[in-house]
């Protein structure tokens, strides 16, 4: 069976702006026509109550003259045509009554019936004595009285509109402006503020957005404060540990050969790797990185890595391409990437060149949820007390670095897949003989499939 799609509305109609838009406009037309209805029904019965006065007074006067046998005023008589049948019904029961309704005829009148009028009858002899005056200017009052109405609640309804919607587009204006503040923080901008002027102040009132804004900001700045408090920790304690590796690196070398030397000299050199880290972890926390870009084959490169691994990692090169990178922050990411994936994963380990992407693919246990959904974490570890060390926060740092994407998932059938697209380099001279303008266009980057934006990778 086919399935129904399901309706899905414009996103347009999500906006603050649209809703606030409409509930005003229900508003406004709920309110005027109540107000409508009131007015209209409260006229209204006055109105008929003026006429039907009027008309039982008439026929008080028509009563007078048919009992003293004078002739019947003008717009009376006995039975006269046209008379409803309901108020002569009544009337032949021996009650007065009034009604309105179509008057008699009238000469020129196309459809043959005249205008509204108000009806008034009593008894007389059995039969119905009635009298009639005319409403139709009462009816042309009441006609003028609702389209009046009509036209007020129209206006007042597009004047509350407008005056609405300009308070709420402000409103909006400053929610959008605080979203645009807390997705450059996302993005790593701590030095983003909303800077909302009804902050600036302390005394005076802020409404619920100024709130958020300064709450935004507040947590802003004691986000980066902590950042920057860890930053300067970590290239403390790098620096501090320097010192003494160094005089027990040179104290283990003078140890007489045997096992006990070789465990010592094992474990200081990896607290010296541990230590160069965390200085190059504080490198790229301070944004301070400097690339060296130069035109190169990826294969090679991904191939020298392999063999300065001196692991048992398949290589696979399809289509490979030349790219603009900093060829030693290439290796070093791509190094740890094939180190992470022995260490933590299990054979076979593949190293693939498609193009300008780099994977590597083990057939462990996988990345860890943590992992894939926030990215890697220093010193994280899993519930089997396995981590991930430094190795893929490093690797994604350099990536950022020479302005690459690096992605971590898990293979359909089982195992960790780290995936490095890499800016890939044109020739200008291929690029103009393919059609493309624009000579200065001729790098593109894995966000920037038209070529239409930097001219080469930079530090993030």
């Amino acid at each position: 069976m086919r399935r129904r799609r399901r309706f899905r509305s414009p996103s347009w109609t999500a906006s603050l702006t649209w809703k606030s838009a409409v509930f005003l406009t229900a508003m406004c037309c709920t309110l005027a026509a109540l107000l409508g209805v009131l007015v209209h029904t409260a006229v209204t019965r006055q109105t008929v109550e003026h006429a039907r006065e009027k008309a039982l007074a008439r026929l008080e006067v028509v009563t007078d003259a048919y009992e003293a046998g004078e002739p019947l005023p003008r717009g009376s008589g006995i039975d006269p045509p046209g008379l409803p049948g309901s108020l002569r019904a009544l009337a032949a029961g021996g009650e007065r009554g009034t009604v309105v309704a179509d008057g008699p005829h009238r000469p020129g009148d196309p459809d043959g019936r005249g205008g509204p009028a108000m009806w008034a009858a009593g008894p007389a002899d059995g039969r119905a004595l009635a009298t009639w005056t005319d409403y139709s200017h009462s009816a042309r009052t009441i006609g003028g009285l609702d389209r009046a109405i009509i036209g007020s609640s129209l206006l007042a309804i597009a004047a509350t509109l407008l005056v609405g919607l300009f308070a709420v587009g402000r409103v909006t204006r400053r929610l959008h402006q605080s979203a645009r503040v807390a997705r450059r923080i996302s993005a790593g901008d701590l030095d983003a503020r909303v800077n909302d002027p009804r902050t600036a102040r302390p005394v005076r009132a802020q409404d619920e957005v100024a709130i958020v804004a300064g709450a935004l900001d507040t947590m802003a700045s004691t986000l980066q404060r902590k950042l920057q408090t860890e930053q300067r920790f970590t290239a403390d304690v790098a620096h501090e540990l320097r010192t003494p590796l160094t005089g027990l690196s040179a104290a283990a070398e003078l140890l007489p050969p045997g096992r006990p030397a070789e465990l010592v000299r094992d474990r200081v050199r990896a607290m010296r790797a541990l230590t160069e880290d965390l200085l190059e972890i504080s490198r790229l926390d301070a944004r301070t990185e400097q690339v060296d870009l130069d035109v190169h084959d990826l294969a090679p490169i991904a191939e020298r890595v392999v063999r300065a691994s001196g692991t048992d990692t398949e290589v696979r090169v399809s289509g490979a391409a030349r790219v603009e990178t900093d060829r030693r922050r290439l290796e070093r990411v791509i190094g740890n990437l094939v180190a992470n994936a022995h260490r933590h994963g299990a054979p076979p380990v593949v190293l693939s060149v498609d193009g300008a992407t780099v994977s590597v693919r083990d057939h462990g246990p996988g990345f860890p949820s943590y992992l894939l959904d926030g990215g890697p974490q220093r010193f994280r570890t899993d519930g089997a007390g396995k981590g991930h060390g430094l190795g893929l926060t490093i690797a994604l740092g350099q990536a950022q670095v020479i302005g690459a994407r690096l992605d971590f998932g898990n293979a359909p059938d089982g195992g960790a897949l780290a995936r490095l697209t890499l800016p890939e380099y044109v020739r200008l001279d291929d690029a103009d003989s393919a059609g493309n303008p624009g000579g200065d266009r001729g790098r593109r980057g894995p966000d920037d499939p038209d070529g239409s934006t930097g001219n080469s990778p930079h530090a993030s």
